[in-house]
């Protein structure tokens, strides 16, 4: 068994992760042949051997303490407002791009590169205007810089609280009209208020540790947070519905995830204490902004203080713009002077170190893997990464999730079997459903240890051929709970297990109960006495509503005792129907899960 760090599956002499090896010479690209079932690709990026000085095009303004660390490795021309097809008729000349949120790197851009683009570096967070999927396909490596803009976002988080609380703005604007309203801006004190951080990472707990000085109350919800980290503060982590139950203000900095999409919407503003305050420095689209308004006018909320939008810029003549209870900003969490010299500072190092051919902890696209590796693991790849995604479904609200421990049954000497994939697709699975990262072969480990995710791996030795790499893997999660009780293991884990079969990831074991569904669109898991009816039960409920059901296994421990269903479907069932599974009589639990 070993740790993140020291992983002992590993050839002792293949590199570390979070070392920086050269990669060969000589620009090329690999990938796994497309089939019907799995159409994600893996590529492999190594760096040209040139005499020449690279060119790299910074489309956008980046502060001159960046530009000179450029300047020290490549040309460098700083062309700003480039339209679509400038940039398309200079990019044939680059082998790097540098740009912030204003410019569109879309496929005609990588088209037009003629494969001279190695790197396209993002001055700050988001890729939302870069397209990966293309930059892969053109053996472009995509680096942004995540961590330079954090403390300007937590100031600026804290800077709308009180000027919302204070109706700064308001007054503000109510005096340069030639008003005198002392008495309509009476506003409200932070001390001693409770105020819920609704993801706790970077941004998050910089936010929590400002508001404690301003003698906040202070607690969080993210269910990926080590409960340590966030005690280290004096915060307590909390469920979902209890930190919006209680809260005074709430404090959003969460990535826009299908998970997190309108997260705050009717249902979950009617469970809120009555002048509720919002601030929101993370994405705009968390918030249903046309429920918020309806809140706003019910007095369900106080105020709010916005600095993003679903859509940049909003509508000047919008409601919610214009609500007198509502304080926006033109998205000015990364606008300090100092965020802006560290972003630059940082893109600019992962641009020239991806250009000299280094590993990028940065990255988000290209795991480097040899290409027969990734041929033969092609269907374990897939298997791992929803395995994660499964487990760290079935954990329950406020559990941080801090140990993960990965067993690989296989035939295969150490020496012959390099784990650093799949430990990389199991942690893409658990991370990537909750945060805006994109995990990868290259910053997994980093991404994993800095949310203080431990993972474990052990080999379980298999007597036969080591003709096939694996017999199965196993995830399990530590000391969490679990929205299905079932999937506890005998000692107390949330336990899944799975293995290919005629090159399909299959589900094989859910806790204790033994199962066989494939891994293909959405699974529902029940746990039932053991009786007759209960699959045409299900089944006719599923059916109604016209889901398809791909799958159906039952698990059981003995006749008549305990099972549990798997069952798979292609649609997702409506609440409705989900509802209706579970007033069941037989049935004592069950659970949706997203694949």
């Amino acid at each position: 068994m070993a740790s993140l760090a020291t992983p002992t599956l590993k050839n002792p002499s293949s590199p570390s992760l979070s070392s920086k090896p050269r990669l060969p010479s000589a620009l090329s690209a690999l990938h796994f042949p497309p089939s019907h079932h799995h159409r994600r690709r893996f590529l492999i990026i190594t760096a040209s051997a040139s005499s020449n000085k690279p060119t790299v095009l910074v489309a956008e303004k980046l502060s001159e303490a960046g530009l000179e660390l450029l300047k020290q490795f490549a040309d460098v021309d700083c062309s700003y407002n480039l339209s679509p097809e400038e940039l398309c008729t200079k990019i044939s000349l680059c082998d790097a791009l540098i740009v912030r949120s204003g410019t569109k790197v879309n496929r005609e851009v990588f088209e037009s590169s003629g494969g001279r683009l190695k790197v396209v570096g993002r001055a700050g967070v988001g890729i939302d205007n870069v397209d990966l999927s293309a930059a892969t396909e053109h053996g472009c490596l995509v680096v942004n810089a995540p961590t330079a803009n954090t403390v300007a976002a937590a100031e600026h988080g804290i800077a709308l609280l009180a000027a919302m609380a204070r109706n700064v703005a308001q007054a503000d604007a109510s005096i340069k009209s030639g008003k005198w309203q002392r008495n309509k801006y009476v506003g409200v004190s932070l001390v001693g208020k409770t105020l819920a951080v609704l993801g706790f990472g970077k941004v998050g707990s910089e936010v929590a540790r400002r508001a404690k000085g301003l003698g906040m109350h202070v607690i969080a919800h993210d269910p990926y947070a080590p409960a340590d980290r966030a005690r280290a503060i004096g915060v307590e982590l909390v469920s979902f519905d209890e930190a919006i139950a209680t809260a005074d203000f709430i404090s959003l900095h969460m990535p826009l995830t299908p998970a997190t999409n309108k997260m705050l919407n009717d249902e979950t503003f009617a469970k809120m204490k009555k002048g509720v305050r919002i601030v929101n420095v993370a994405r705009g689209g968390v918030i249903d902004e046309e429920a918020l308004v309806r809140a706003l006018d019910d007095g369900i909320v106080a105020q709010a203080a916005l600095d993003v939008f679903s859509e940049e810029p909003p509508k000047p003549d919008g409601k919610l713009v214009q609500h007198e209870r509502v304080t926006v900003t033109p998205h000015l969490g990364a606008s300090t002077v100092e965020a802006q010299e560290g972003v630059a500072i940082e893109i600019a190092e992962a641009v020239v170190g991806a250009l000299k051919g280094e590993l990028a902890a940065t990255a988000v696209n290209a795991p480097m893997v040899p290409s027969e590796v990734l041929t033969e693991l092609k269907p374990y790849v897939e298997l791992a990464e929803k395995l994660g995604r499964l487990a760290v479904q079935l954990v329950a609200g406020g559990s941080g999730v801090k140990n993960v421990k990965v067993s690989y049954a296989t035939a295969r000497a150490p020496d012959d079997f390099d784990t650093r994939l799949l430990r990389a697709m199991i942690t893409k699975g658990i991370i990537e459903p909750i945060s805006s990262v994109f995990v990868n072969l290259v910053n997994a480990d980093f991404t994993a240890k800095q949310r203080g995710l431990r993972i474990t791996e052990e080999r379980v030795l298999l007597d036969g051929s080591p003709e096939s790499p694996l017999e199965s893997i196993q995830v399990q999660i530590a000391n969490v709970e679990s929205k299905f009780a079932s999937a506890m293991s005998e000692t107390g884990e949330i336990r899944v297990e799975g293995r290919v079969k005629d090159g399909i990831p299959h589900l094989t074991k859910v806790g204790s109960f033994e199962v066989d569904v494939s891994l293909e669109g959405s699974i529902i898991l029940c746990r039932q006495v053991d009786q007759p009816g209960m699959i045409g039960t299900v089944g006719s409920i599923l059916g109604e509503e016209n889901v398809n059901v791909s799958f159906m296994s039952v698990g059981r421990v003995a006749p008549r005792k305990h099972a549990v269903m798997a069952i798979g479907v292609d649609d997702q069932p409506s609440k409705e129907s989900l509802k209706r599974i579970g007033e069941v009589p037989a049935i004592e639990e069950f659970v949706f899960l997203k694949l």
